[in-house]
């Protein structure tokens, strides 16, 4: 299993296991952690599951698509950490990852 470590906006950790080959949005929803909307159910098309990346883990969490890029531009809080939670797979490689919530999803 691996660890993901959700952090609330107010600083609240969340810090749940999660099934490899689901996504990191999907594991925040399975274990109740506030913050995450994933209005679309994870489709990439609403941008409700934005999340700041620990800078430490951007590496390894895999690049942008373009229509993620896309998305994030819509989100006045984005920045170089974000990432659509969606559109992040839980591998064994991202045990330990630490991200960070916005105080609102757009």
């Amino acid at each position: 299993m691996t660890t993901i470590t959700y952090i609330e906006h107010d600083g609240t950790e969340h810090k749940v296991s999660a099934e490899e080959g689901i996504s990191v949005m999907e594991n925040a929803l399975q274990n109740g952690v506030p913050g995450i909307d994933a209005d679309c159910g994870g489709q990439c098309s609403c941008a409700t599951c934005h999340v700041f990346v620990d800078p430490s883990w951007m590496d390894k969490v895999g690049t942008r698509s373009e229509m993620e890029v896309s998305m994030l531009d819509l989100n006045p809080e984005a920045n170089e950490y974000s990432r659509l939670s969606c559109q992040i797979p839980v591998t064994e490689v991202l045990d330990g990852l630490v991200v960070h919530m916005p105080e609102f999803q757009a």
